[in-house]
């Protein structure tokens, strides 16, 4: 009997000219109205139900099961948005539109789903929903579904996510139970002093000083505050002063922003009070003050430890259980699948495409998916679904 790998094969031709035309044709978060019309064409041909609308560009195929004794049914999900970055690699399906381009590989994310879509709609075996969502990219597509009703009109009992992965090689897939991806919280400290000239600093209160005596001591949250099994990243990633470009005037303000990521919900408690602390205390004790804006983003993605074994014998069976990786060191990335796995159990996993050392990496600009993947992230997916009655 054929694996859905080997039967999404014959179909792979037509699904790479799909890809690609995605990847032409990339659009930002929430303005995915070309990449959604291909969608909703696709699965209609197909005999899938389709419902529109959901997040704006949101689109959910519907794929009933002849069998529903276990009561299961599984959503699949894509993402669609593409990142505000210019394309440099010289490809024949290169952005046709400036200051764009799917650098992360949400074009061969949306084809792998469409691809285990026509294998479903084949077998109809089990129920099955289709999920492709919009504005990944900091939009927090996946939040504007679930509160538009996601779960509740469509509903699963359990959720599933791929993303490629350039660490490691075709043939291979990562899935654990437990933290895969950080939260992404934003902050923004504000120093201020008094300005003043460089060469009199007792007549001026120096932010700048102060701010750096701020950054300094943000990196005790890792190393003085947080436990050393546990994780946590603190970064400034940019510091502005209000006065650039003159080598002997004091700023009268500095302003950093960065981010804080954490894996737990109370470690990123604990970190934003620390924060907060650290930063106005700081200031304070050099004359100046901090003001903080500590903004939430996603939540870390966690996955449900009975579905996360689930994907990995499924895994196993398509690829061989020495190519499936279960003690996949987490990344401090984010991924807004956080708030589909905070409505229902399932996993993200992490699919092979190999080129990290290629200059393939996640949003580089000279980024590709590796089209040779298709059938094999699609034909998991298509396999999720296919393995669910005996799953206990």
């Amino acid at each position: 009997m054929s694996t859905p790998i080997e039967r999404i094969r014959a179909y792979h031709t037509e699904l790479r000219e799909v890809r690609r035309d995605l990847h032409a044709h990339p659009e930002l978060s929430f303005q995915e109205t070309r990449t959604s019309g291909v969608v909703a064409d696709q699965l209609a041909r197909l005999g899938i139900e389709v419902h529109r609308g959901l997040a704006k560009t949101g689109v959910v195929g519907v794929i009933p099961g002849r069998q529903t004794a276990s009561g299961r049914a599984i959503g699949l999900r894509a993402d669609m948005d593409c990142l505000p970055m210019h394309e440099l690699a010289e490809i024949p399906h290169r952005s046709r539109h400036e200051g764009r381009m799917h650098a992360c590989g949400h074009d061969g994310h949306v084809t792998m789903l469409l691809g285990a879509a026509r294998y479903l709609a084949e077998t109809r075996n089990f129920t099955a929903y289709v999920i492709f969502q919009p504005a990944e990219e900091g939009g927090g597509g996946a939040n504007v579904m679930v509160q538009e009703g996601l779960f509740q009109r469509f509903p699963m009992t359990e959720v599933y996510g791929l993303h490629n992965w350039p660490g490691l090689p075709p043939g291979k897939l990562a899935v654990r139970a437990g933290p895969v991806m950080a939260s992404t919280d934003e902050v923004q400290i504000t120093v201020r002093g008094r300005g003043g000239h460089g060469a009199m600093p007792h007549l001026a209160v120096d932010p700048v000083v102060a701010a750096a005596h701020i950054i300094t001591a943000l990196q005790t949250i890792a190393s003085r505050t947080v436990s050393p099994v546990d994780a946590v990243v603190v970064s400034v990633c940019s510091l502005a002063t209000s006065q650039i470009g003159v080598f002997n005037v004091i700023p009268d303000h500095v302003k950093l922003v960065g981010t804080v990521r954490t894996f737990q919900p109370q470690t990123r408690d604990l970190a934003e009070r620390r924060l907060r602390e650290i930063a106005t205390k700081t200031a304070e004790a050099f004359g100046a003050t901090a003001e903080v804006t500590y903004a939430r983003g996603y939540p870390a993605t966690i996955n449900s430890a009975r579905e996360a074994r689930f994907a990995a014998d499924v895994a196993k069976q398509l690829f061989g259980a020495e190519n499936v990786i279960t003690e996949h060191e987490p990344t401090m990335g984010g991924e807004d699948f956080a708030y589909f796995l905070q409505e229902r159990p399932g996993a993200y996993a992490f699919l092979g495409q190999g080129g990290a050392s290629g200059g393939c990496l996640l949003h580089n600009p000279n980024y590709d998916f590796n089209d040779e993947v298709i059938p094999l992230g699609a034909g998991y997916l298509a396999a999720l679904v296919e393995e669910s009655l005996p799953f206990k």
